[in-house]
């Protein structure tokens, strides 16, 4: 920790926070900034589970102005703004077609939509809306013939795992200590302070600390915490609802993703990524947290008709090289749609005579994980000596790349180390930003980066990934850090993972 941080062995924290998510690390950040001693304990890896399961997109949510939620909207177009100055190199301006379909909204209420999507909260950054012909339009090329007009808007892409890593980042360099594979056992209120057990999970070893503050943050499994470690019974509900997403070679040369209208009024994205689309996503509401969520063989269908309904090409399941799902904690406000269910954040507060106040995060979305943790603070504001606000004005690890100009940086490196290959300086830009020299310090050519494990991953960066962010597994490094485990073998992951229990 930071010297004005430092406390006796016996001395409580200030806040202990459960779970490794975006929504978890970003108040570790926000809190650790403001001078607040700060534990964050995570089961498994940081972003194991929903926070890397996203569409990958940082946006304002254009459907949900169909239930009139223009508040939220309107936040996340604000959040949507400030994550693109604090986070250049993560979030990437993206242009989103969506086709007009006779059959579902009618082209006056998509034109409606699109106006109000573009003036409830101003623009700096995005282009804004426009009607297109597809009949000329590029993007027009691929999709069924039917299609004859649509619109154009923006919206922004994001490394989700990899903004989570930054925001631990940031607040171990701000004081706080990030625990990965370490477990809460339980926790109880004890003389106005929490009493929590911890569990390093890979070491067996056993830790006690005391904390004036607890947050759950624990995203699916936050009703679980509560009750089975907190010995806490009663406060809001979560609904359960998996989002699964499939992953296929590139549906077209542009870089614009496409937003497909469905008879059942849900839509569904097809997002260009790298070499190639991902598409989703399904809403499949649960009964339990399963303990490896997985897409069922109806969702499957329901995201293949869709695209195939759509598109001119017809996808089938030998087409698809990967698939992930997520489950995602909604808080449960009785609506019988699970389409319809608020995708907005509760944060509920309790505090045993004024002390040991406890928080439960329930529900939230990637893009308002920042605002997320400012009003988590303010609700502290009277137990723990809060200082104002600061995450809005301060890039992210690496985020400080010049004028927020990410190509022109990127080209930068690329001369800076010009006897490696540009594409791996690029992707290493995307990931790492600023940073990227950290990374390569020293480093002059190919040789230089050591063993090479397959795409464009070598040991310096396997290294720094274990040295500097946490990674411990191949999963880690290939799903979470890198995102390259769809182009490495599985004889190069093996290697890799043996490299990596070699080294623990």
């Amino acid at each position: 920790m930071n010297d004005d941080q430092s406390q006796t062995p016996d001395a409580p924290i200030d806040m202990l926070i459960v779970g490794g998510g975006v929504n978890g690390v970003g108040i570790a950040r926000d809190a650790a900034g403001r001078g607040l001693s700060v534990v964050l304990c995570e089961k498994d890896d940081l972003a194991s589970a929903t926070s890397a399961a996203s569409s990958k997109l940082i946006h304002g949510g254009l459907r949900y102005l169909e239930y009139y939620e223009f508040n939220l909207v309107r936040k996340a177009l604000h959040e949507r703004e400030v994550l693109m100055g604090i986070a250049p190199h993560l979030i990437q301006p993206l242009r989103f077609v969506m086709p007009h379909d006779k059959a579902q909204r009618p082209m006056w209420l998509m034109r409606l939509g699109f106006i109000l999507y573009d003036h409830l909260y101003r623009r700096q950054h995005l282009k804004g809306s426009r009607q297109i012909d597809l009949t000329t339009h590029a993007s027009g090329a691929v999709l069924a013939d039917h299609y004859k007009k649509g619109f154009v808007y923006s919206d922004c892409q994001v490394d989700d795992a990899r903004l989570v890593v930054a925001n631990a980042l940031d607040a171990a360099e701000h004081g706080a200590d990030i625990k990965t594979r370490c477990a809460l056992v339980r926790a109880r209120r004890e003389g106005g302070l929490w009493k929590a057990e911890l569990k390093n999970l890979a070491t067996g070893e056993a830790e006690t600390l005391t904390s004036r503050v607890l947050v759950n943050a624990a995203g699916p499994w936050v009703s679980e915490v509560l009750q089975d470690h907190l010995g806490v019974t009663s406060g809001p509900g979560i609904r359960l609802v998996q989002g699964s997403h499939l992953v296929v070679p590139k549906l077209a040369e542009h870089d614009h993703a496409y937003v497909l209208q469905n008879p059942d009024q849900r839509i569904v994205f097809v997002i260009p990524w790298g070499n190639f689309s991902l598409i989703g996503t399904t809403e499949l509401e649960l009964d339990a947290m399963p303990e490896a969520p997985q897409i069922t063989e109806a969702e499957i269908d329901y995201l293949l008709d869709s695209v195939n309904g759509c598109f001119k090409a017809s996808l089938s399941r030998s087409d698809i090289v990967w698939t992930y799902a997520g489950v995602r904690p909604l808080f449960d406000d009785a609506t019988s749609d699970a389409s319809a269910v608020t995708r907005d954040f509760v944060l509920d507060l309790s505090a045993e005579n004024e002390a040991a106040p406890l928080l439960s995060v329930f529900g939230g979305k990637v893009t308002a994980y920042r605002e997320l943790a400012e009003q988590v603070m303010d609700k502290l504001a009277d137990f723990l000596p809060v200082q104002k606000p600061w995450t809005a004005e301060t890039a992210l690890p690496g985020g400080d790349v010049g004028g927020n100009d990410v190509d022109a940086y990127s080209n930068a490196m690329c001369d800076r180390y010009d006897r490696l290959p540009r594409s791996l300086v690029h992707r290493l830009v995307r990931a790492y930003g600023s940073r990227i020299t950290q990374l390569l310090q020293g480093i002059k050519t190919i040789d230089d980066l050591g063993t090479h494990y397959g795409g464009d991953l070598f040991e310096r960066e396997v290294q720094y990934l274990v040295d500097q962010e946490w990674a411990q597994t191949a999963d880690d490094v290939i799903w979470r850090r890198t995102k390259l485990g769809l182009v490495l073998s599985s004889d190069e992951v093996d290697i890799l993972a043996a490299r990596l229990r070699d080294s623990t």
